[in-house]
């Protein structure tokens, strides 16, 4: 763990992983002073208001979290249906190895935690891939990928909200809304969400 001073109001936290973020970020929600917590895939940016704490004793807190993190409280589970037929569905099942129907499988097995936001507005990387289906990004990004494509990249899955550029490898798609400006809030997902795929 790695403590940065980040302007005179926030403490930026390298971390090891997006579990030990989602860990750091439950532990100190509650501490006296902070004012918002973002999160990222490796990082967690604290805010704090310097009428009620300061950067000494927040950082104090924050070594001590670390010591001895404790688990993401489970937030609310959100189904999300998914039609197995992306366009790059067939080659990542060739380069893991697998079947198609094994890919969807694993990838539709597992219960999933929004780790963080970013990319676009309601744009939720999740945690808990099954590791056989980390594969990279593309080489050449897509300059258009369709709203509610679903992705994986790295250790992370996910949903794009909106059309947009991304390289992402796809597997699928879905017609949840994942992003509507005029639900509060307009994000479906949010960070500690957890999410499971469900296959059409």
């Amino acid at each position: 763990m790695k403590l940065l001073r980040y302007g005179e109001r926030a403490v930026l936290v390298e971390l090891a992983d997006s579990a030990a973020v989602l860990a750091l970020r439950a532990a100190v929600s509650g501490v006296d002073g902070v004012v918002e917590l973002v999160p990222a895939a490796r990082t967690l940016l604290v805010e704090f208001d310097p009428a009620q704490t300061s950067r000494e004793r927040i950082s104090a807190q924050l070594t001590g979290a670390v010591a001895t993190p404790a688990p993401p409280a489970a937030g609310p589970t959100v189904r999300i249906t998914v039609r197995y037929d992306g366009p790059d569905l067939a080659a990542v099942a060739d380069e893991v190895g697998l079947s198609v129907a094994e890919v969807v499988r694993r990838h539709t097995t597992p219960t999933y935690t929004v780790a963080f936001i970013g990319f676009s507005p309601g744009f939720a990387y999740l945690t808990g891939l099954d590791p056989v289906l980390e594969v990279r990004r593309l080489a050449e990004p897509r300059t258009s990928v369709p709203a509610g494509a679903v992705g994986v990249a790295g250790e992370f899955t996910g949903v794009y909200p909106r059309s947009s550029p991304g390289g992402w490898r796809l597997l699928g798609g879905t017609d949840a809304p994942l992003w509507d400006t005029a639900r509060t809030p307009p994000a479906l997902l949010a960070p500690g969400t957890r999410v499971r795929f469900v296959p059409a």
